[in-house]
């Protein structure tokens, strides 16, 4: 990770790239060193080919060394004077005819001419020619036209850093100069790299920063965490731009949603609203017939529509609880709060609460389960809810004579819980929209509140929260079995 980082990749490059730049300026900084030393040496002996073949009578005037012994000899005494320089005569081809050097010190026979007449032409020092003792290497000289002992032209060629200069060189190392220069070159780069690695770490800094808080709402945007592990494997940059492309795709999806949610909500008001007026309506109509017609209706009439009355302001009550109730569940205003509660007993409570409406409509309760009780983990009231408001639909579409069941099997690491009535059942087109705010049972029921309302939305919301489904099973005139999944967590404590 900690070379995937920004930082290191800035820190690395910048430090690569100082590394190149000094090499190249050190390498130019040799060479121009260098280039200046021989154009200063080559300027200041830019004569003394000359004049040596002049003070020796070697230009073509007459000469008293007219032998090979003589001009030896005047060369051993020029390099004594001088140890740094040696001296050649060559031919007009530039051969070497006369030399002083000792015997298997000569690598070259011949000179260029090229150098040769490139200086006497007075083209910009430095001019570097051929090293005859050392192949291959050049370096300045200082050359002038003679006239050799037989008549012939020839040349007084003087290299001005020989041999022996080329070894005191390479045994005196870089030189003080040279060594503090490159020094202080040295302590320039790292100062440098210093000071760019402290920038580096001032905005990749704040860089971090930027990616950790985007990067805190990895939850939010519903990311696991192996998928967290995967972006600290990228540096900052590239996890900003995965962390802001996921930011994007997820509030896009909330936008959607709200959308959606905004549309629901709309379906709902007016549903509800026609819902609500219907009964409404009636009530007004039995109040207003009762009112006007007191005084001539007998007291059986009179009592069987305010009982009618009643029973849709009941209606219209139920309605608006289930109304405020769906709202603080798709708010998430009441969270489920799980805690493992024995579900066979829950059972139990719940169809003995319902037995007596169950008794009133002429339908009968029944409650299976294993002996051995099933503990879950849960919101016990919420459940319980969910449990009523099953029941109570299924009561309603289950003709007198008919039979609801309630039962609770193991299933893995899960409980089932079911709810199967004998009823009327639900046409097959129905159930894709049974648990949507705009199905068309619960609009068909909205002429009487009794039959119509919002008990499977709220049950569809109640199980969402505890992160399972509900399925249905029906068949028309046969009947309809409502089931859903909860955690197992054990088996019940035996009572004593």
């Amino acid at each position: 990770m900690i070379l995937r980082s920004l930082y290191t990749r800035l820190a690395m490059s910048f430090a690569a790239i100082l590394l190149c730049f000094g090499s190249v300026l050190g390498v130019v900084s040799y060479n121009a060193a260098r280039m200046h030393q021989q154009e200063v040496s080559q300027t200041l002996n830019r004569g003394l080919a000359q004049h040596i073949a002049a003070h020796n009578r070697l230009d073509g005037g007459t000469t008293d060394v007219e032998d090979s012994a003589g001009v030896g000899e005047l060369f051993h005494m020029l390099m004594a004077v001088n140890p740094l320089i040696e001296v050649y005569m060559l031919d007009a081809a530039g051969r070497i005819v006369m030399h002083s050097a000792p015997a298997g010190h000569l690598q070259m026979q011949q000179v260029s001419l090229a150098p040769v007449k490139a200086f006497l032409a007075g083209e910009r020092l430095p001019v570097v020619g051929d090293n005859p003792r050392i192949a291959g290497r050049r370096d300045v000289f200082s050359v002038a036209p003679v006239t050799r002992a037989n008549g012939e032209p020839g040349y007084l060629y003087v290299v001005l850093a020989g041999e022996m200069y080329t070894r005191m060189s390479q045994s005196a190392g870089l030189g003080y100069a040279l060594t503090a220069g490159l020094w202080l070159g040295v302590a320039v780069l790292c100062c440098a790299l210093v000071a760019g690695l402290v920038i580096f770490r001032g905005i990749t800094r704040r860089i971090n920063r930027l990616a950790e808080r985007v990067e805190a709402f990895t939850p939010v945007f519903g990311e696991t965490r192996g998928a967290r592990r995967t972006d600290a494997r990228r540096d900052e940059i590239g996890r900003l731009v995965h962390s802001f492309g996921r930011m994007a795709r997820t509030i896009t999806r909330q936008l959607d949603e709200l959308k959606r949610q905004d549309m629901l909500r709309r379906e709902l008001v007016a549903n509800v609203s026609h819902d609500l007026r219907t009964p409404l309506t009636v009530m007004h109509n039995y109040l207003e017939t009762l009112l006007a017609r007191a005084d001539r209706l007998a007291p059986a009439e009179q009592a069987d529509f305010l009982e009618r009355a009643v029973r849709q302001s009941q209606g219209v009550a139920r309605l608006a609880q289930q109304l405020f109730e769906l709202a603080r569940l798709e708010c998430e205003e009441v969270p489920p709060q799980p805690e493992p509660f024995c579900i066979n007993e829950l059972l139990q409570d719940v169809g003995h609460k319902m037995q007596f409406g169950a008794a009133a409509v002429g339908v009968r309760l029944d409650i299976v389960h294993p002996r051995d009780g099933l503990k879950v983990e849960a919101d016990i009231g919420l459940i319980e809810r969910v449990l009523t408001n099953l029941i109570d639909n299924a009561l309603r579409s289950t003709p007198r004579g008919g039979t609801v069941s309630l039962d609770a099997v193991p299933d893995g690491e899960t409980v089932v819980v079911s709810v199967t009535d004998t009823g009327c059942g639900i046409a097959p087109e129905h159930l894709p929209t049974l648990f949507s705010r705009d199905s068309p049972l619960r609009r068909r029921g909205a002429g009487d509140v009794s039959r119509g309302g919002l008990g499977l939305l709220i049950v569809h919301r109640i199980l969402a929260l505890h992160r399972t489904a509900i399925e249905v099973e029906s068949e028309p005139a046969r009947g309809t079995r409502f089931r859903f999944s909860l955690t197992a967590v054990g088996r019940c404590a035996q009572a004593a």
